[in-house]
């Protein structure tokens, strides 16, 4: 990592506009303000590292709103949000009015009086978690305007139908740190690839979310899937936009020996199929169980055509000098390990088992990050009073 001088100085160059933005979409932020992020974990990361307090707030709630399971992403955003200094409290919705028919306008301004962000994870109903997210920040905006709330709390996405980008950011933090600098990735190719796992449903914001950050950068993104497990077409649009802007290239093919073909890094994740997704969205929302069952049935039938897309000691072979990278969100489908048949085999992870866990290590300093920028109009110069203040974490 560079010295916390050179990532102040770093910080003070760019142009950004996260002060009071809630962070929901990258693509929605330019490419300094994705800069400003990354600079800012890390330095959060130096401050940590080193034993000096993080902590800018002495008081104040972070409300954790988590529609769907999580370990990596529901600990990251209490460890982050800890460290600067907030207390976490959860939104459990069994508990809450909202079972009652509670509206959504009325929850998001019940919850924030004295909240300084909210983190959302909402990634099951495809179409619906992105303006579920838009919505809480509708009510929010009515309720400061109105004088209801003395302060806008800031949302963070931590994960939802169509981006994760909570993920993606640590991910790329992780490709800066491993390779010595966001310039050094320009010209990198990595692959994203759809694996076979046994079983179904798995969100599309992990794809999306990868190709929609690394072709900001120069790099020479591969979508690889079986023929019908297509991205929701307009991400996947936009991404060949963005290569073709940043001098990077992207392409979709259907094989992943030619995704893994002279590979830097490698990200075989299963997904389902976005017709699926949408498919199995209706079925949920209108509590069609046995519908769920047979559609279930029908893809995992269809997922086991595919077992032959598996990270296997074989593909690696296939990338750079047979040495590439490999990246998971986590967890992942680790063959004669977590199932019988899965997405990598063991003796592959196993090799990269500790760098999956240090590409999850950078997400807490992401989050922090995000909340950070949010809360805070000058970053640079709050990051450098804590590092000159040098108040010990641990006395």
């Amino acid at each position: 990592m560079k010295p916390f001088n050179l990532l102040i100085e770093e910080l003070k160059k760019l142009k950004s506009g996260l002060f009071e933005k809630d962070f929901l979409l990258t693509w929605d932020k330019t490419e300094d303000e994705l800069r400003q992020t990354l600079l800012v974990a890390e330095a959060l990361k130096h401050l940590r590292d080193n034993n000096i307090s993080a902590k800018v707030f002495d008081s104040g709630l972070a409300i954790s709103n988590f529609r769907d399971n999580s370990t990596r992403t529901r600990f990251s955003f209490a460890s982050a949000c800890n460290l600067l200094g907030l207390e976490v409290q959860d939104l459990d919705e069994t508990k809450s009015q909202i079972a009652h028919g509670e509206t959504v306008r009325e929850t998001a301004n019940m919850i924030s009086f004295l909240t300084d962000v909210i983190g959302i994870r909402d990634d099951m109903f495809l179409g619906e978690g992105h303006t579920y997210m838009k919505e809480v920040g509708d009510a929010l905006d009515d309720g400061f305007k109105h004088g209801v709330l003395p302060q806008r709390p800031g949302i963070v996405n931590l994960q939802c139908d169509i981006d994760h980008p909570t993920q993606s950011m640590a991910d790329l933090l992780h490709l800066v740190n491993y390779y010595g600098g966001l310039e050094n990735l320009k010209g990198k190719k990595i692959a994203m690839t759809w694996a076979y796992s046994p079983s179904y449903g798995k969100p599309l914001s992990v794809p999306q979310g990868i190709i929609g950050l690394m072709t900001r950068f120069g790099m020479e993104v591969d979508l690889a899937y079986p023929e019908g497990y297509t991205l929701i077409p307009e991400v996947v649009e936009m991404a060949g936009k963005q290569a073709a802007a940043s001098g990077g290239k992207f392409r979709v093919v259907n094989s992943m020996d030619e995704a893994f073909a002279s590979a830097d890094i490698v990200y075989p994740k299963s997904w389902a199929p976005f017709a699926v997704m949408q498919q199995r969205t209706q079925l949920l929302k209108s509590s069609d169980k046995e519908g769920l069952k047979a559609l279930e049935q029908q893809c995992l039938a269809n997922n086991a055509r595919f077992k032959d897309w598996e990270c296997t000691e074989e593909k690696m072979k296939l990338t750079r000098d047979g040495k590439a990278l490999y990246m998971h969100c986590l967890p992942a489908d680790i063959s004669d390990v977590s199932c019988k048949e899965g997405e990598v085999a063991a003796s592959v992870f196993e090799r990269y088992r500790i760098e999956t866990y240090k590409e999850a290590g950078y997400k807490p300093y992401i989050i922090a990050a995000m909340i950070l920028n949010n809360k805070f109009s000058n970053a640079a110069e709050v990051l450098e009073s804590l590092y000159n203040a040098g108040k010990k974490r641990v006395v």
